[in-house]
């Protein structure tokens, strides 16, 4: 179901609690959410739909994937981005990394290792921040 968009920053900057399999509809709900911006939205963290929970989505090339509980174990290529959220107004510098490995569990709680580069890296530092309170 497509959820409202949180833009509180108090809420925002609170950190999120471990998913359980408990959070089954958050991921579909997430995704649902996703979707339905994606003309002007590339990922988002469930705290960003009013759910405290580590559960991001995000698009990987023409796919939207989520990821549940994710910790980002490696990391290399620092880099300046400039950013937005769909959740705050304007675009604000931060910095990212090129290539990231990411400990997670997927939609079915299957433990899962990723490493991802560029563009997709980028939106999951964004949306794990989410998760831990880190606004940009």
């Amino acid at each position: 179901m497509i959820k409202p968009i949180v833009h509180d920053p108090l809420f925002l900057g609170q950190k999120s609690e471990q998913a359980t399999e408990a959070d089954r509809q958050i991921i579909a709900d997430l995704l649902d959410t996703l979707r339905a911006n994606l003309d002007h939205c590339v990922g988002m963290a469930a705290n960003m739909i009013g759910k405290k929970k580590r559960i991001i989505a995000f698009c990987n090339g023409p796919m939207q994937l989520a990821m549940v509980n994710p910790v980002i174990t490696s990391k290399s290529g620092p880099y300046e981005a400039a950013e937005g959220c769909l959740s705050l107004a304007g675009v604000r510098k931060t910095k990212r990394y090129q290539r990231i490995t990411v400990s997670y569990q997927d939609q079915l709680f299957r433990k899962q290792t990723g490493t991802f580069e560029g563009f997709a890296a980028q939106i999951i530092q964004h949306e794990v921040d989410h998760c831990d309170g880190i606004l940009i």
